[in-house]
């Protein structure tokens, strides 16, 4: 990868990179795990657990393919917003196995809830809750149709019990973070702090996803976790309010999967104020942070985009309705002659032009502005009169792009974030399965 972050536009949110792992801070009643079931033949981590010891609220949005992993239908028969433990697996999708897939998930709860009831009844005091099957959910990323590896992640989950640790230090989170990763190049991390009341409130997030990103969502999983006391209803109502402007304002390549997963986890440590409902002034901050961390973890995704050397934000200004601006946006992100043309560093507005109209939303032509970023290329309706070329050419060298759309026929805005195609991205989908 050769994108330079500090190139990146919106200034107002910070990207997570290696030596800023220190911020991710611990969230009580949280404990992680993440070892090797061997999924890969390699040794790498690919088997994750987070356990909360004294449950969590949570709440989830899940792709609207009509094809899903059995991770997800399994996660959407739990009907109770409380659970004790998440499961995530790498290498495999869990997903088109037929009945093995489910099947071998209900094997997996009933082994982990023996195991962590196991952990408890030994633990100091020697607790006698149990953790009950219904009360773990799982996220699976990997490969889509190939049968699921019950044995070797059952063998495994005493392992994995035993390495649970509830210090999360910037390593335990870098480690977890790399653990979950497939096509991933380097690992998400988000962190946010701030109040509720007077109550001071940590919000820290992981995410993977490079290809197969085209929201409503994309092969992406992320999962939050904050130590608030926020009820399972405003969760998923915070997390609907603010999807639409990150995780499902990204693409890399217009591909939706089987497996996408945003997932918000309130171990409720902290005893905050009452919250009433998602527009109880009280959240306000809460909600931003929320935001920020989303959208944080989205445009990792981008800059790791397969085979990405560019990163590429796309505006589109003063549409007559949200709906009409996104569309027009995506129309150019999952444009493969734009992306092939920035990876070129080839200013070619005629594919911008085609891509706008391609999206069959209503257009004044002569109040059409195209501008690649502070330079204006088309203006009223026809080339603007002081364009020059070569200037737009050393502009295209950058590492981040913005096209910039001024329909100038309403109010409503709205921005997608991308990134280019190159060569790389068809040699890392050609040997995904080597």
């Amino acid at each position: 990868m050769t994108i330079n972050l500090k190139n990146l536009l919106n200034p107002k949110i910070k990207i997570s990179k290696m030596g800023d792992f220190q911020e991710l801070k611990q969230i009580n009643g949280l404990s992680i795990s993440s070892v090797s079931a061997d999924l890969y033949g390699d040794g790498r981590d690919d088997l994750t657990l987070f356990y909360f010891e004294d449950g969590a609220k949570y709440a989830a949005i899940y792709t609207k393919s009509k094809i899903v992993s059995d991770s997800i239908t399994w996660n959407r028969k739990i009907k109770n917003k409380f659970i004790k433990a998440l499961v995530v697996n790498t290498k495999n999708a869990n997903t088109f196995v037929g009945k093995q897939g489910l099947n071998s998930l209900r094997e997996l709860s009933k082994s982990l809830s023996k195991q962590l009831t196991l952990k408890l009844a030994q633990a100091p005091g020697g607790a006698s809750e149990v953790v009950g099957p219904n009360e773990v959910i799982f996220a699976s990323t990997g490969v889509i149709g190939e049968e699921f590896p019950l044995q070797k992640i059952k063998t495994t989950i005493p392992h994995l019990v035993d390495q649970l640790r509830n210090n999360q230090n910037k390593f335990i989170w870098f480690k977890t973070a790399t653990a979950i990763m497939t096509t991933d190049t380097k690992p998400k991390l988000a962190y946010e702090e701030c109040e509720i009341g007077n109550k001071k409130i940590r919000i820290s997030a992981i995410a993977k996803g490079s290809g197969m990103i085209a929201p409503n969502m994309g092969t992406m999983l992320a999962f939050i976790f904050t130590d608030a006391n926020i009820p399972s209803v405003i969760l998923k109502a915070l997390l609907s309010r603010n999807i639409s402007t990150t995780f499902n304002a990204i693409t890399v390549d217009g591909d939706t999967s089987t497996n996408d997963m945003v997932g918000i986890f309130s171990t409720s440590s902290v005893k905050n104020a009452k919250i009433y409902n998602v527009l109880d002034p009280k959240l306000k901050n809460f909600e931003k942070s929320l935001h920020n961390v989303m959208l944080n973890l989205s445009k990792q995704i981008i800059v790791d985009g397969e085979g990405a050397k560019k990163f590429i934000t796309v505006n589109i200004f003063k549409a007559k309705s949200t709906q009409g601006a996104k569309k027009i946006a995506f129309s150019i992100a999952n444009s493969p002659l734009i992306k092939t043309a920035v990876a070129g560093e080839d200013p070619n507005w005629g594919r911008i032009v085609m891509a706008i109209g391609k999206s069959e939303e209503y257009i004044d032509i002569n109040k059409l502005k195209i501008s690649l970023g502070n330079f204006t290329i088309v203006e009223n309706g026809e080339l603007a009169k002081n364009y020059d070329e070569n200037l737009v050419k050393e502009y295209m060298k950058w590492d981040s792009i913005s096209i910039n759309i001024e329909l100038n026929i309403g109010k409503s805005d709205f921005t997608v974030y991308t990134c280019d195609f190159t060569k790389d991205y068809i040699d890392i989908n050609t040997d995904y399965r080597n």
